[in-house]
């Protein structure tokens, strides 16, 4: 079906112990939670339905009930703020991102020769009328409708 998704053994031994235990229900064991992780991670990278999960990850029900049971109880936004707290940052190549984009005049709406007007008081007198009541006519039309 697609190309087995794992986690490398150092990689999980910072995930695994930050990820909640299972318990079974019954008679019936829960499954290996790297497994399941690495279904998870399977689906995310490859984009399919989740009937699609290849075999080697469980049963594709039993893998999305506790994806959906780990998003519910906010494990992922964890399991994220605790990696991202671990790993040591070189801050020496954040930027901030100052992009402007001009829209061409005909993009906006305008006319070509038109000056937009500066400030809101501006505004309401250059744009032409729209379909409030106000610009409908006297009330009493509407009244009459």
């Amino acid at each position: 079906m697609g190309e087995r998704i794992g986690v490398s053994d150092d990689e999980w031994a910072l995930i695994g112990p930050l990820l909640p235990p299972e318990h079974g229900r019954g008679c019936r064991p829960a499954g290996d939670n790297r497994r399941y992780f690495e279904g998870m991670m399977w689906m995310a990278r490859s984009g399919a339905q989740w009937r699609l999960l290849p075999d080697d990850y469980g049963k594709w029900n039993s893998v999305f009930r506790r994806y959906r049971r780990w998003v519910e109880t906010g494990v992922f936004d964890a399991l994220l703020e605790t990696l991202a707290e671990m790993v040591a940052r070189d801050t020496s190549a954040d930027m901030i991102d100052s992009t402007v984009v001009r829209a061409h005049h005909c993009a906006v709406g305008l006319k070509k020769g038109i000056k937009r007007p500066r400030g809101l008081a501006g505004r309401a007198e250059a744009l032409p009328p729209s379909s409030t009541p106000a610009a409908m006519g006297t009330g009493d039309r509407l009244a009459s409708s």
